[in-house]
């Protein structure tokens, strides 16, 4: 990706990114209004910001992406939120950066567990003590795999990973 398709998606995706990452915390569910919102502002802004033919073929990676995180929701490997946003997010990644794309993801998991955990376990849950996040345990999920706790709003660093990558996108190429 370039820095110039970075800055068409940046305006859009940051209150988006923002809003889902709120709302996954307070009611640990990712909105399909979110979702399509992401979408939406893919099919709008990406002619623009890719050229007619990429931006086609970024287009094949939301199907793929979808049957692939469909599947694992079907293990119980993921949520159907976290899967449908997945797949949401894919046109706006390229291929060629899925280390890049990795590792943002990784430290992005880290850091919203770290952000997550430091408010739920602190007298800083005061803040919004109605946040489902922060009283969510394994037997409230549908899900979860080999008896780990998946009681963490995933929406908060995949929403994060995105917003991430235009940046650096934007700021280093």
């Amino acid at each position: 990706m370039t820095a110039q398709a970075a800055y068409w998606f940046l305006p859009v995706v940051i209150p988006i990114a923002f809003y889902i990452s709120w709302t996954d915390m307070r009611t640990m569910k990712i909105k399909n209004g979110s979702n399509a919102a992401l979408l939406l502002a893919f099919a709008l802004l990406g002619p623009f910001a890719f050229g007619f033919p990429l931006y086609l073929w970024q287009w094949l990676h939301f199907p793929i992406v979808l049957i692939i995180c469909m599947a694992l929701w079907a293990l119980r490997v993921m949520g159907a939120g976290d899967a449908k946003m997945i797949a949401a997010m894919a046109p706006f990644f390229m291929t060629a950066d899925l280390q890049l794309i990795l590792r943002l993801f990784a430290a992005c998991l880290l850091g919203a567990l770290v952000i997550h955990s430091i408010f739920r376990f602190t007298p800083l849950k005061k803040l919004a003590p109605d946040w489902e996040s922060w009283h969510a345990t394994r037997g409230d999920l549908r899900g979860g795999f080999l008896g780990i706790d998946l009681a963490f709003p995933k929406g908060f660093p995949l929403s994060m990973t995105l917003l991430f990558y235009l940046l650096v996108v934007a700021i280093y190429r």
